[in-house]
């Protein structure tokens, strides 16, 4: 199959006709009205530094349901203990920065470029990218970002400069979309990582009649705030 051109018209081709890797479509721009667009039928942009922007539709996809997340006895543990103060949207582009400093296994650089940086602290700004973070001596040194939209929440990154920072983080965003009832977290790519926590390969066709359902969902735009326990 072919890769898409997208024209200056805020328009993609169906997920379906992706390339087997799940590239679908090349150009375009990082415009907000663009973004939310691809988010709300199963498509996101990525890329590295230098190249054209590209646009995916996995499959298959990796999802947590809420209701099936798993936590280890010692992350547990260590949320009870109240090792790190927790905090929702309080600084969600420096979380975005410190994302793209992070240092990866077998990765070199980052794809979050200044442009993409630039892009989702802008949906911020507009109420739909959100940040959870963890902090230490007030100092921060943990958190994720991604971006919610109907009842979808879509993991972008994560960091950490301290032990299991991260993965607290994304305890208290579990927490916090299963209170507000959303539908799954999209992980996006399979990893290792995110299925300890429950997440599981989903089929594209699953996913994207799933996300059909979940996009006639009310957003909930604007700054977030941490649920009580």
């Amino acid at each position: 199959m072919a890769v898409y051109q997208l024209p200056e018209e805020i328009v993609f081709p169906k997920p379906e006709l992706a390339e087997p890797d799940g590239l679908l479509a090349i150009g375009g721009d990082l415009s907000p009205l663009r973004l939310l667009t691809a988010y709300s039928v199963g498509i996101f942009p990525w890329y590295n530094p230098g190249d054209p922007i590209l646009w995916w539709s996995l499959n298959p996809r990796l999802v947590l349901f809420p209701e099936e997340a798993v936590f280890s006895k010692s992350l547990l543990a260590r949320i009870k203990r109240k090792e790190f103060d927790i905090r929702v949207d309080s600084n969600c582009k420096e979380v975005i920065r410190q994302c793209a400093l992070q240092k990866r296994k077998n990765q070199k650089g980052t794809w979050i470029t200044e442009e993409m940086a630039t892009a989702y602290g802008c949906l911020h700004d507009l109420g739909f990218v959100h940040s959870f973070e963890t902090y230490k001596d007030n100092q921060l040194v943990g958190g994720l970002y991604g971006l919610s939209i109907g009842g979808m929440f879509t993991g972008e990154s994560m960091f950490h400069s301290c032990t299991d920072a991260s993965k607290v983080a994304f305890y208290y965003l579990h927490r916090h979309v299963k209170q507000m009832e959303f539908d799954f977290i999209d992980c996006q790519q399979p990893t290792s990582h995110l299925m300890r926590f429950g997440a599981r390969p989903v089929p594209r066709k699953d996913f994207l009649k799933r996300l059909k359902k979940s996009m006639e969902k009310e957003s909930c735009v604007g700054k977030w705030e941490l649920s009580p326990l």
